[in-house]
């Protein structure tokens, strides 16, 4: 998997990720939540954050946001990656990525993630984040640098 930048010929594809990944861990398309995939560019660019996607075979097969906001901090969002590439060093590669350009960018960030990926919080953890409070099961988590 190679990791580039996201431009807007890649949409669909991005969508198509994700709404894959929501189905397979029981989430559903929510309308609101959701929105920043009608405009990528507008949501993680217009912030002076960024938006990654991992590529394979021609394909989009994960993706990775880094939004950013107020007081210079900013937020990781859609760590999303097809089933058939986990387990294979290719989340990891993708947060990493993530979590560079906040690194670089920015003066901390934070995410927040279902209490049901264990493999995402651990990750979190074992990447200097530390848990913050669990909101309707959500957890956050920041990272100050």
């Amino acid at each position: 998997m190679i990791i580039q930048l996201y431009d807007d010929s890649r949409k669909e594809e991005v969508r198509d990720v994700v709404l894959e990944v929501l189905l397979e861990h029981g989430f559903e398309f929510d309308r609101l939540k959701d929105a920043d995939l009608k405009d990528i560019n507008g949501y993680y660019f217009g912030s002076g954050g960024v938006f990654f996607v991992g590529i394979a075979n021609g394909k989009v097969v994960g993706t990775a946001g880094v939004r950013k906001f107020g007081g210079n901090m900013c937020e990781i969002r859609r760590i999303y990656l097809k089933k058939a590439f986990r387990s294979k060093g290719n989340g990891k590669q993708l947060f990493r990525t993530a979590l560079n350009f906040a690194e670089k960018n920015c003066s901390g960030v934070i995410l927040k993630t279902d209490s049901i990926l264990t493999k995402a919080i651990d990750m979190y953890l074992k990447h200097g984040f530390t848990f913050k409070k669990e909101e309707t099961g959500y957890l956050y988590f920041e990272k100050i640098f």
